[in-house]
């Protein structure tokens, strides 16, 4: 215990050793890192007419992204956990069913899972008489008013039930992983203690997988995010969608390069905050669950 509390003291008055080439690298790198910034603001203030163009136009279609992506989630969160419940279940056919529909979403593409949502499902559903689509387009309708509800409505109807069926295979495991990481022998203990399955599920297991689940969790949110630029396939006006519509006409190579740049700096300026605001969540929370 002395030797410890003597190193620590000895690190605290004496700062560690730093060797003559790392001082070097890090002052290149700091040095290169100043210059790529001051010509990145050069060249965006090079396009200044540009962003001011098309920068509203984009942030809108940012907002639609995080909205489409913030709905799907919810959509995969109820989805993995009905695919968890099933994955844990005592019933064999339930723990079939569970497993196809994850190894089936995992082993296919998720572009191709949303040209088949997008054009091939809701095309079935409509020749057999049943159209979830316009009966969500009713209930968000207000007063019988389509001005609040989007005239591309029915792709990203279908979209957001795409992105939410592939990732709540995905978010299926995250819990499934979490839950069966803490360990066999605190549901034993709980079960002794006169707990039900329910209550030690509830209060035993989930507080401590959660704190498991966060991480990849978070990750797959912000992976959503960027997977909403796949529901241009099927016409949704989402940031990627509308960076392409604005491209595409431009002849100028140069300008036209500037506006996928810009395009990702809003998909920068989406995911990069909320990343980081997800990982205080998780520190807050470990912190919290610990204590």
């Amino acid at each position: 215990m002395r030797v410890v509390l003597i190193l620590r003291l000895q690190r605290l008055i004496a700062p560690p050793f730093t060797p003559a080439w790392a001082v070097v690298l890090n002052s290149a790198f700091l040095i290169a890192v100043a210059v790529g910034g001051v010509a990145f603001a050069r060249y965006l203030f090079y396009y200044r007419s540009t962003i001011v163009l098309y920068a509203p136009f984009l942030f809108q279609a940012t907002v639609t992204t995080f909205l489409i992506a913030l709905v799907s989630l919810v959509l995969a969160v109820i989805l993995g956990a009905i695919a968890t419940w099933a994955r844990l279940h005592s019933a064999k056919l339930l723990r079939l069913a569970s497993t196809l529909y994850i190894e089936f979403v995992r082993g296919t593409p998720t572009l191709v899972q949303l040209l088949v949502w997008g054009f091939g499902i809701g095309g079935l559903l409509g020749h057999l008489g049943v159209d979830p689509r316009q009966i969500a387009f009713d209930i968000m309708t207000v007063l019988h008013s389509n001005r609040l509800v989007s005239p591309l409505f029915n792709f990203i109807f279908y979209g957001i039930l795409g992105l939410g069926f592939n990732y709540g295979a995905y978010l299926s495991e995250v819990f499934r992983s979490g839950i069966e990481g803490i360990p066999q022998g605190q549901t034993e203990a709980s079960l002794s203690l006169g707990l039900s399955p329910r209550q030690t599920m509830g209060r035993i297991i989930l507080p401590q997988a959660i704190l498991i689940m966060l991480p990849p969790f978070t990750n797959n949110f912000i992976t959503l995010i960027q997977d909403c630029a796949l529901l241009t396939v099927i016409g949704v006006p989402e940031l990627q969608n509308m960076t392409s519509t604005f491209a595409n006409p431009i002849t100028d190579p140069q300008r036209k390069l500037f506006i996928y740049i810009l395009g990702a700096l809003f998909y920068f300026a989406l995911c990069y905050p909320l990343s980081r605001l997800l990982r205080y969540c998780e520190r807050r929370f470990s912190h919290s669950g610990i204590s």
